[in-house]
């Protein structure tokens, strides 16, 4: 190719390379396992090919010229994008799943249950993307998303569904020392404001259960993973959706306050891409996702 014959010797550049990064003729040598004189060779050679000297030659040390640091610096971004290729290529060869959901249901729903799924598949390197914004799917980049909400959507086919009920939790040394007694203007309500109104706050709580209480949150957080820590802490009553505290009320960390829950209106739902490829990977997460999700 016409290229080639306009480049010196691939081995020779790949010495520069490694001169210019480890600054020594003998730290480069032992890198590429050759001797110094072996990497001195290259050098010379390179430069006969180059028609100019590359490193001005001290006698402790090397100094690269102008033109050998503009050289280098091609080589180093060439090399590390060829890297970064390669690797893209062998991560495509293997079982890899990507899954996506949201901040909370990821930290409190699935990273709890993902060792379950890596116990029984080895082999497969899963990636999970976790954010509050709505994940798109025509992307190609997640394999199989969480998504709440009402189906259908249109760059997804919904497999598995889960409804969800949202009552009041506070940590068992909150509840100690305000007694019992349905909730009221002394108690510290923690309120989570997000832009997603899926998320219930408590004004929309409050009216859809017909509760006659004056909610003045005094502590506020814009992520929920942020909101149950608080509650946990012992700082006051979240809303606790019972899908993603579960682990929380099994462990005795969040209990219930009062026996008021409310039915929430969207669902889980265990979503593909329309247009995503199949492979093992993906179809192994989706089943053990659904699997999980109704267990």
């Amino acid at each position: 190719m016409q290229f080639r014959r306009r480049l010196p010797s691939l081995t020779a550049l790949v010495t520069l390379e490694a001169v210019l990064r480890r600054k020594s003729f003998t730290l480069a040598a032992t890198e590429l396992g050759v001797t110094q004189a072996a990497v001195s060779r290259q050098i010379a050679s390179l430069e006969e090919e180059l028609g100019q000297p590359l490193f001005v030659r001290k006698h402790r040390a090397i100094e690269p010229t102008a033109a050998c640091i503009s050289l280098g610096a091609t080589l180093a971004k060439s090399f590390a994008d060829i890297a970064e290729s390669v690797e893209a290529i062998q991560s495509r060869s293997q079982d890899v799943v990507t899954i996506g959901a949201t901040v909370a249901f990821s930290s409190f729903w699935l990273l709890p249950r993902l060792a379950e799924f890596r116990r029984a598949n080895p082999g497969i390197l899963v990636r999970v993307i976790s954010q509050d914004s709505p994940i798109a799917l025509d992307g190609g980049e997640v394999d199989v998303a969480i998504r709440y909400g009402l189906p259908p959507f249109s760059d997804g086919t919904v497999i598995a569904s889960r409804s969800d009920v949202i009552s009041p939790v506070c940590s068992p040394d909150y509840l100690r020392r305000r007694g019992d007694g349905p909730l009221g203007s002394s108690d510290e309500f923690i309120e989570t404001d997000v832009v997603d109104r899926s998320w219930y706050n408590w004004s929309q709580w409050v009216a859809l259960t017909g509760s006659r209480i004056e909610v003045k949150p005094s502590l506020r957080f814009n992520h929920y993973t942020e909101s149950v820590a608080a509650a946990r802490a012992g700082q006051g009553v979240a809303l606790g959706w019972r899908l993603l505290v579960g682990t929380f009320l099994e462990d005795g960390t969040l209990v219930r306050t009062g026996e008021s829950e409310l039915a929430a209106e969207g669902r889980y739902n265990v979503i593909v891409p329309v247009k995503a490829k199949r492979s093992n990977a993906r179809d192994l997460a989706a089943a053990w996702l659904t699997a999980s999700l109704h267990g």
